[in-house]
């Protein structure tokens, strides 16, 4: 049996939202967020900079709007049962997101993930500044994740798996041995390995015969 490393996307891929739309709605911005975030995950925007602009959005929020909108998100259908059959097949499962690490770190511990990585939002006084600190988890920070895994993990290159769903995931999707676009946008289907049609993760399970 072989032992993969799935590398997934989070928003809209490995949970049904996006993290920045439920805090940009504590913030009164959901909508005009949410319409960036489309333009960037069809690939019409810069990603970092897009991010940018959102996160500005979000300044003056206390920082107890994390535990609010973690109550929130949901789990995609066959996550759990993706995450074990590839954990129990000996591989390893790691998470990947444009969003923060203030809201993926608990998730990950819920999903017992071996790997996560995210953006982290500045927080001074108990409230958000609209900053990111640090460099931005995107195209090219995704696929660098992937390789970093992989070597740690000791999986060869070809028993990488990458799952994503926008623009933002086509490095990670093309550097992985099978990218997956799953939920996705045209412009990745277009270029994923495989598509995932039904919105369930346990079709992974079949694709990589676990």
């Amino acid at each position: 049996m072989t032992k993969y490393l799935v590398v997934f996307d989070v928003d809209s891929t490995l949970i049904e939202d996006e993290v920045i739309e439920l805090l940009a709605e504590v913030a009164g911005k959901r909508a005009e967020v949410a319409a960036v975030t489309e333009r960037a995950m069809a690939g019409e925007l810069d990603f970092a900079q897009s991010l940018i602009e959102r996160v500005a959005t979000l300044k003056g929020l206390p920082e107890s709007v994390f535990d609010e909108v973690q109550k929130k998100i949901r789990v995609t259908r066959g996550a759990v049962e993706l995450i074990n059959a590839v954990q129990a097949a000996g591989g390893k499962v790691a998470a990947v997101s444009g969003g923060f690490n203030q809201l993926l770190t608990p998730l990950a511990k819920q999903l017992n993930l071996d790997y996560a990585r995210a953006n982290e939002l500045e927080v001074i006084g108990g409230l958000l500044t609209g900053k990111v600190l640090g460099d931005i988890v995107d195209r090219a920070g995704k696929a660098k994740a992937l390789l970093e895994w992989a070597v740690d993990s000791g999986t060869a290159i070809e028993h990488t798996v990458a799952v994503g769903d926008g623009a933002n995931d086509l490095d990670m999707l093309a550097t992985a041995g099978l990218g997956v676009g799953f939920n996705c946008k045209p412009i990745v289907r277009e270029k994923a390995d495989v598509v995932i049609e039904e919105h369930d993760l346990r079709a992974l399970i079949s694709v990589l015969k676990l």
